[in-house]
């Protein structure tokens, strides 16, 4: 159990981390801590003094206790040459692909790695954030998390500004923050995968979307936009909208429901990724559903996963491996304009997607 000791200690750093307690600024007085956690004096003084010892706040005596400024100058201090990648998950899928691209040229530049995976939850982040701001990296490689939410989290981003700590986002990025990034234009991946079951004759087709990330977001648009262009009316029961905590759940809830339904007859799906589809896979095959001879799919990212079982996915390419060593390749450019500026601007990436077409459609007869 956590104690009021800690629990105090644990806030400031935080108030310290996300902004609220501004460099050279008073923090508040022993009173209002006292009443804000309920303790005494003395545990307050123990917690501030602590603080003050561990650099994260100073006295000034007849004054009171100031933020201490925990920033520094990047172009006389010593690197500590270590910079964090920060996914939303970091095992699994295609993301081991993007740190391997990273990962040998950052170490061939000297730098040693940090990895953390959010989960793709806000709390999560504010955690990793917090942590690689009390341990201090030269820079960061992030992918946000719930990027197409408004983050509760923005702050930590201002204070990783304020430290002079660059950073580049992969996959997606918050719009509020316009940093540099690096992103497959999703918009148009979501317009190849459905126009390319459009041109194969199919009608009626359900899209299923992850809208809590900006890609799932952007590919339910290029799906609209789609149908809009070929002028096939779209059904609003055939898109099916679900978000991270519902991803092992709902896509195949809905699809037996649908498959359940004798008034529907689908013949075709688009897929948020190929690892949506795997899922899906399983449900098609309970109800003795063959693809693409009962119903046809297609994926997005072209991981192994579409050539990993008896369907080989049709799927939109992702740059993988690629993106990490441009992301790299990136955040040394930014840690060395902070030494020595450079002429050339850094842009951000956008890859154009590539549709990788196997066995898994094909026309309705």
């Amino acid at each position: 159990m956590q104690t009021k000791y800690s629990k105090i200690i644990e806030v400031v750093k935080s108030r310290i981390l996300d902004g609220t307690y501004i460099p050279h600024k008073k923090i508040g007085s022993e009173s209002m801590f006292m009443k804000e956690f309920g303790v005494s004096r003395h545990t307050v003084r123990i917690a501030i003094g602590d603080l003050v010892k561990d650099g994260w706040l100073y006295r000034s005596q007849g004054s009171g206790t100031y933020c201490a400024d925990r920033s520094f100058d990047k172009t006389t201090a010593i690197s500590r040459k270590n910079i964090a990648i920060i996914t939303t998950y970091i095992s699994d899928y295609i993301f081991p692909l993007i740190i391997r691209g990273a990962e040998p040229f950052l170490a061939e530049k000297g730098y040693q790695v940090s990895l953390y995976s959010t989960n793709n939850n806000v709390e999560t982040e504010k955690k990793v954030l917090e942590s690689i701001l009390s341990l201090g990296v030269d820079a960061a490689i992030i992918e946000p998390t719930k990027s197409a939410r408004s983050n509760p989290n923005i702050n930590y981003y201002f204070s990783l500004e304020r430290a002079n700590i660059p950073y580049v986002m992969i996959n997606a990025f918050y719009d509020e923050l316009d940093p540099l990034c690096l992103i497959i234009d999703d918009e148009k991946g979501g317009y190849l995968q459905t126009e390319h079951l459009i041109k194969q004759g199919h009608t009626d087709i359900i899209g299923f979307f992850k809208t809590d990330d900006r890609q799932g977001a952007k590919r339910k648009k290029g799906y609209i936009k789609a149908h809009r262009a070929h002028q096939l009316p779209i059904s609003p029961e055939n898109i099916i909208d679900y978000d991270s905590e519902e991803k092992q759940s709902k896509p195949k809830e809905e699809l037996e429901r649908i498959i359940q339904d004798p008034n529907r007859n689908p013949t075709a799906i688009v897929a948020y990724n190929d690892q949506l589809v795997v899922s899906l896979l399983d449900v098609l095959r309970t109800y003795g559903m063959k693809v693409p001879d009962d119903i046809s799919i297609v994926g997005f990212d072209d991981s192994y996963l579409a050539t990993a079982t008896e369907v080989k996915l049709t799927s939109i390419e992702h740059p993988k491996q690629k993106m990490g060593e441009q992301a790299a390749e990136m955040i040394i450019r930014l840690i060395e304009n902070q030494r020595a500026p450079q002429t050339v601007p850094i842009e951000p990436i956008i890859y154009t997607p590539k549709l990788i077409e196997r066995n898994s459609t094909k026309k309705v007869r």
